[in-house]
C-alpha cells in the first residue's frame, strides 16, 4: 500500500520498444540505461509494444521470441519489475480501444505529415499498410492512457509526441478536460549511437547490414569483429569532431560506458591510433554486455517467472488504462458496459 501511495506522488513516465528486431547497443545505451536511472524517481510504465510491431508484417514465431527476449533484456539491464510496471501492449486491450477513439479525433493531414510515415511510404509504395499510417494514434493512446507526465524521446520521436499533445488538447477542448498534456523528457546523459558503417545514420535494429550494428546478444567475438571493421577515416588522429563521424561514434560509445567525457578520451588517445581506440571500445562493450547476456539466458529458461511478470504488469496497467478509457467513453457519449 505504501508503495502505491509513493507512486501516486511521483510523475509518470511511459516508454516502450518494439519487438520487431533484435535490440542493438544503441537501444541499450540510448534508452535502457537511462530507464534504469529513472525508476527510483518516477512511476514508470515500460511496455513491449507488439501492436506497433505488426504495422509491418512479422513472422509469428519471431514476434513471440522477441517479445519474451525483450522483457528479459529489460530485467537483465536493471529495470526492476518491483519498481516499474512491465507489460506487453496487446495484453491491455484498452490500448487498441483508446487508439480507435483517438483516431476518430485525428486528421488525415496530421498523420500524412509524419516524417516516419513519409519515409516508409516512399520505400514501400502502394503496399504500405493502414496500420503504419495510424501508428501515431496508437502511440498517443499508449501515452495518454496512463496520465503520463513525461515521455523519453529522441529527435526521431518528437514529431509523434507533438501530435499526441495536439490530439489530447483537441479531445480536452471538445469533451472537457480528460487527458494530462505530456512533455518530452530528454535525459542529460543520452548517448546517440550511430551506424558503424555509415556513421551519419543512427544505429538501427532494422539495418540490412549486420556489420553496421552491434546487437545486445551478439557473442564477444562477433562484437570485436564488428568494431574492428567500423568505419573511421584516413587521418589517423583521434579527435571528437563532426569531420570524423566514425571516430566520434566510437568515442561516444566508450564515453557512455565508461562515463568519461569524450574530451578526456581524446586527451588519453593523444599519440595513439585507431587500433588502440577500437580495441578499447570492443573490450568495454563486451564487458558491459556479457553480464546482461548471461542474465537474459537465465531468464529465458524460466518462462513461468517471465509469465508472472508480464501478467502482473498487465493487471496493474489495465487498472489505470481502463479508468481513462471509461472516462473517454462516457464523455464521447457511449453507454457504460
Amino acid at each position: 500500500m505504501s508503495e502505491n501511495l509513493n507512486n501516486e506522488n511521483k510523475k509518470v513516465i511511459f516508454s516502450g520498444i518494439q519487438p520487431s528486431g533484435d535490440l542493438t547497443l544503441g537501444n541499450y545505451l540510448g534508452a535502457l540505461k537511462n530507464w534504469v536511472k529513472l525508476q527510483d524517481d518516477y512511476d514508470c510504465y515500460f511496455c513491449i509494444v507488439d501492436l506497433h510491431a505488426i504495422t509491418v508484417r512479422q513472422k509469428p514465431a519471431d514476434l513471440r521470441r522477441r517479445s519474451l527476449e525483450l522483457l528479459s533484456i529489460y530485467i537483465a539491464a536493471g529495470i526492476s519489475p518491483e519498481k516499474n510496471t512491465l507489460f506487453i501492449q496487446s495484453h491491455v486491450p484498452a490500448h487498441a480501444e483508446c487508439s480507435w477513439l483517438l483516431t476518430c479525433n485525428t486528421y488525415m493531414g496530421e498523420l500524412s505529415r509524419m516524417t516516419q510515415y513519409k519515409d516508409k511510404s516512399q520505400k514501400m509504395g502502394s503496399s504500405i499498410g493502414v496500420g503504419l499510417f495510424n501508428y501515431p494514434s496508437l502511440m498517443a493512446a499508449d501515452i495518454l492512457l496512463y496520465n503520463t507526465d513525461l515521455v523519453p524521446v529522441g529527435k526521431d520521436q518528437t514529431q509523434h509526441l507533438e501530435l499526441t499533445r495536439d490530439i489530447a488538447t483537441r479531445f480536452n477542448s471538445t469533451y472537457s478536460d480528460t487527458f494530462k498534456i505530456p512533455e518530452g523528457y530528454i535525459p542529460k546523459e543520452g548517448a546517440k549511437i550511430m551506424d558503424l558503417q555509415e556513421p551519419l545514420k543512427k544505429m538501427s535494429k532494422s539495418s540490412d547490414n549486420p556489420n553496421s550494428i552491434i546487437l545486445i546478444m551478439d557473442p564477444p567475438e562477433v562484437i570485436r569483429k564488428k568494431i574492428s571493421r567500423a568505419v573511421t577515416d584516413s587521418l589517423g588522429i583521434v579527435n571528437y569532431t563532426d569531420d570524423q563521424p566514425g571516430v566520434k561514434n566510437l568515442l561516444n560509445i566508450l564515453s557512455a560506458i565508461k562515463r568519461t567525457s569524450p574530451e578526456e578520451l581524446v586527451s588519453y588517445y593523444k599519440g595513439k591510433g585507431y587500433s588502440d581506440l577500437k580495441s578499447d571500445v570492443a573490450d568495454a562493450v563486451v564487458a558491459e554486455l556479457e553480464p546482461i547476456q548471461k542474465k537474459v539466458q537465465e531468464l529465458l529458461k524460466d518462462k513461468s517467472y517471465l509469465e508472472s511478470i508480464y501478467k502482473e504488469g498487465a493487471q496493474k496497467a489495465s487498472y489505470v488504462a481502463n479508468k481513462t478509457l471509461r472516462k473517454m467513453q462516457k464523455k464521447i457519449g457511449m453507454i457504460p458496459r
